[in-house]
C-alpha cells in the first residue's frame, strides 16, 4: 500500500500514539486495530479501502475523534484516520462551501466569519465536521437553521470499492440520503461535503439564569411548561450540576444559558424574554436578562464544561413526556450526580419544523444528556455507568435518543424511525454487501 500518509502495523513503533491520537476522550477503549492509517489526501483514502477490501479487513473511520464511545476504534481490521483533510473553500457569491471532514467545527467559522458568513457547527470546540454532519449535527443556531446535515447540498466519498464517487439529489441518491444521519453507521467514506452556508446574524447574544439546586421541581415544571413558546432564534440550555466554579457558584445549581441570533438587539431580547417569566424568578442567583456574545466567548464558556484530558461517559434521550413523568427521574440525576463538572443538560428543541427526507429521522421536544466527566481512571467503576443507569430509569419515557451523544455500544436505543432503518439497511447491501465499514456498536 503505497501512501503519501502514514501507517502503523499493530506493535509497531508509533501505533499507540497513533491509536490514542484519535480518540478525544481520555478513556481510551481496550479496541486495538490491526493497521492504522493517517490519510492525508483522497488518493490515500482509495488505497486504503483497496487495501481493506483485498485482505478482508473491516474499516473504522475517523475524522476528529469526539465520539465519546470512540466507535470507530475496533478490535482488528484498518482505522481510517481522516483528521488530515481539513481544508475549505469558500464560494461567498453563491453562499456554499467545500470542507474536508477533518475541519473542525470552530475553525470552519472563524474561516466563514471572515466572509461575514455562518455555520451551524458544533458546540465543542474540537469537534471535526465529518463525524459531526454525518450523525445530525445539533449545533449553533440549529433551532433555526435545523440541524447542520440539512445543509449538506452533496458530499464526495469513496465507496467500498475504493471509488471516488459523488452523491446529492439527483446523483448516488440512497448514498446522499444516507449520509446524512447515519452516524457511525455510514457504508463510505466521506472526503469533502458541499454544504450551504448562511449570512452571519446581526446580532449574537445570551441571557444566563442561576438557580439554587432545591428549585428543581419549579424550574424545570416551568422549562418543561414553556418549551413550545421558546422563539427558535434562542437555544434554552439548561445545566444541572454539582457546582459551576467558573461563575463562582460552590453550590448544587442549575444554570439556564441560552444563546440568541437576531438582526437587532431589540429582536434579541424580545426572543429572550420569556426566560424572565420562571416563577421563582426573584430567586435566581445569578439574572442576567441580555448581554452581547459571540462564537469564541461561547465556545470558550461550553469547554469549562467539557475540558479536555478527563474521561466521559454519556447518555441521552429524546422525550415529550408529560413532566409529571419526567420528575422521579430529574430527582434522581439531582440526588446523584457526581463531581462537577459532571452534568444533566435539558434542551427545549421542539416543535421542529417539517425536515428534509433523510436518514436523520429522530428528534422530539426535549433532549435531556447526562455527561460524567472524572479524571483518575481508578474512579471508573464509581463513575462509568452513572449516564447509563440514569437513562435506562427513565428509558419508559423516551422517544430514542441523538448520536451526538451515543451510548449504543452499551444501551441500545432508536436513534432513527423504523422506516429509515429500513431504508438504511437496503442502502448498506447495495453500496457495502460484504460489510467493509464497521455499523453502529449497537442498534434495535
Amino acid at each position: 500500500m503505497e501512501l503519501t500518509g502514514a501507517v502503523f502495523e499493530r506493535d509497531a513503533a508509533g501505533y499507540e500514539e497513533a491509536r490514542r491520537a484519535t480518540v478525544w476522550n481520555a478513556r481510551i477503549p481496550d479496541r486495538f486495530p490491526d493497521l492504522i492509517v493517517q490519510a492525508a489526501s483522497v488518493s490515500d483514502v482509495q488505497a486504503a479501502v483497496r487495501h481493506a477490501k483485498a485482505h478482508g479487513m473491516r474499516v473504522g473511520v475517523r475524522s476528529g475523534g469526539h465520539s465519546w464511545a470512540a466507535n470507530h476504534v475496533r478490535d482488528g481490521g484498518l482505522l481510517l484516520d481522516v483528521s488530515r483533510l481539513n481544508d475549505i473553500e469558500v464560494d461567498r457569491d453563491a453562499m456554499t462551501a467545500t470542507v474536508g471532514p477533518g475541519k473542525k467545527g470552530h475553525e470552519m467559522c472563524e474561516d466563514l466569519a471572515v466572509h461575514d458568513l455562518f455555520f451551524p457547527a458544533g458546540h465543542c470546540k474540537g469537534v471535526a465536521v465529518g463525524g459531526y454532519l454525518l450523525q445530525g449535527g445539533y449545533g449553533w443556531n440549529s433551532r433555526m437553521l435545523g440541524p447542520a446535515c440539512e445543509s449538506v447540498l452533496g458530499i464526495d466519498v469513496v465507496t467500498a470499492d475504493g471509488d471516488l464517487v459523488h452523491a446529492g439529489p439527483e446523483e448516488n441518491a440512497e448514498l446522499y440520503w444516507s449520509a446524512r444521519g447515519a452516524g457511525p453507521g455510514f457504508f463510505g467514506v466521506v472526503t469533502r461535503f458541499h454544504v450551504r452556508v448562511h449570512a452571519r446574524p446581526a446580532v449574537c447574544g445570551s441571557s444566563l439564569y442561576v438557580y439554587p439546586l432545591e428549585l428543581l421541581e419549579e424550574v424545570y415544571r416551568w422549562a418543561h411548561a414553556i418549551g413550545p413558546e421558546v422563539d427558535r432564534r434562542v437555544e434554552m440550555q439548561i445545566l444541572m450540576s454539582r457546582d459551576f466554579e467558573e461563575l463562582g457558584i460552590d453550590l448544587p445549581a442549575i444554570v439556564i444559558a441560552s444563546p440568541v441570533f437576531a438582526d437587532s438587539e431589540s429582536e434579541a431580547r424580545e426572543a429572550l424574554s420569556v426566560l424572565e417569566t420562571c416563577p421563582v424568578r426573584d430567586q435566581a442567583l445569578i439574572a442576567v436578562p441580555f448581554a452581547p456574545a459571540q462564537l469564541p466567548d461561547w465556545y470558550a464558556a461550553v469547554m469549562q464544561a467539557y475540558p479536555e484530558g478527563r474521561r466521559y461517559a454519556t447518555d441521552n434521550m429524546w422525550t415529550s413526556a408529560p413532566f409529571d413523568d419526567l420528575l422521579p427521574g430529574l430527582r434522581r440525576i439531582a440526588e446523584s450526580l457526581p463531581p462537577a463538572p459532571s452534568h444533566c443538560l435539558w434542551l427545549n428543541w421542539g416543535p421542529a419544523p417539517r425536515r428534509q427526507d433523510m436518514a436523520y429521522s429522530m428528534e422530539d421536544q426535549t433532549y435531556i444528556a447526562l455527561y460524567t466527566v472524572w479524571s483518575d481512571a481508578a474512579d471508573d467503576d464509581a463513575y462509568a455507568d452513572w449516564a447509563q443507569s440514569r437513562m435506562e430509569a427513565m428509558a419508559p419515557c423516551a422517544t430514542g435518543i441523538q448520536l451526538a451523544d451515543e451510548n449504543l455500544g452499551r444501551r441500545p436505543a432508536p436513534f432513527a424511525t423504523g422506516a429509515a432503518m429500513d431504508r438504511l439497511d437496503r442502502a448498506r447491501a447495495a453500496y457495502d454487501p460484504d460489510g467493509r465499514f464497521h455499523s453502529w456498536m449497537g442498534r434495535v
